[in-house]
């Protein structure tokens, strides 16, 4: 198993040098690194959201291998941890965005309802939620909630990989007369570049709180992976379609989609 409980103070061995970090490899450019993304990797880490199996690949509905899981949706049975990231949340979307710019927060069927209501919740702005499909009898609403036209709309999930399932949600808000110009996410693949192509497409620009590159560097620091999980874990971002393809995973020409 390559996923290790983190070693106390007293038994983990001195800190290496930087330039010894990730395997050999100095702490990568492409993680988010602020100190929002580096804290909210650990708790993930931390609370076991994130899991490393090299050995023996998840794959997933698209048909990709992968060596890592993260689950987001355990953040919200842990309060502390769950509590810090939506702080953190909170502070990146300000920084980014500005809360001023946003008036409704709308939650994505059923991953990103929990966060855009703790988000809402904080910046104390209406919230609504987005079903993938209008539920089919009574008033046949796809969006919940009280939303007027005109409102700046920011969508919340609880990650992205190409972003595709995001289109359902921002088309559904335009529908309603929403202005959705941004969308959050607690947790981006950050490796295939179409996750922001495809939005940028519907005029919508994509945040997120942390990537793999910053998990891949919490794991390192924090010593949650073995040496072989970092390095397949690495190898992975690195060219992911190439290492799913020779871990088990299906051809990209076999799959419709990434996914989320």
């Amino acid at each position: 198993m390559a996923t290790k409980k983190k070693t106390t103070s007293a038994s983990r061995p001195a800190p290496k040098s930087a330039a010894k970090q990730l395997n050999g490899h100095a702490p990568d450019s492409r993680s988010t690194g602020t100190v929002e993304a580096r804290d909210t990797a650990r708790l993930l880490l931390e609370i076991e959201a994130i899991h490393c199996r090299p050995d023996n690949p998840y794959i997933f509905t698209s048909g990709r291998a992968s060596p890592v899981y993260i689950d987001c949706r355990k953040i919200i049975s842990f309060p502390e941890a769950r509590a810090k990231i939506m702080q953190h949340a909170f502070k990146s979307i300000e920084r980014d965005i500005g809360w001023s710019k946003i008036d409704v927060v709308a939650g994505g069927e059923t991953a990103g309802i929990p966060f855009a209501a703790f988000l809402a919740a904080l910046a104390k702005k209406p919230m609504v939620y987005v079903r993938k499909q209008p539920k089919g009898f009574g008033r046949m609403a796809q969006i919940e909630g009280d939303l007027k036209p005109n409102k700046r709309v920011l969508l919340v999930e609880d990650l992205a990989t190409d972003g595709g399932s995001k289109l359902v949600f921002i088309d559904a808000l335009n529908k309603a007369d929403a202005k959705v110009t941004d969308c959050f996410v607690v947790f981006h693949y950050g490796i295939f570049p179409q996750s922001i192509e495809t939005l940028a497409l519907a005029g919508v620009k994509l945040h997120a709180l942390a990537t793999w590159w910053d998990a891949l560097e919490a794991a390192q620091k924090g010593k949650y992976f073995d040496e072989k999980g970092l390095a397949e874990t690495r190898a992975f971002l690195e060219a992911p379609e190439k290492w799913s393809a020779s871990h088990g995973g299906r051809h990209p020409a076999s799959r419709p989609s990434l996914g989320r």
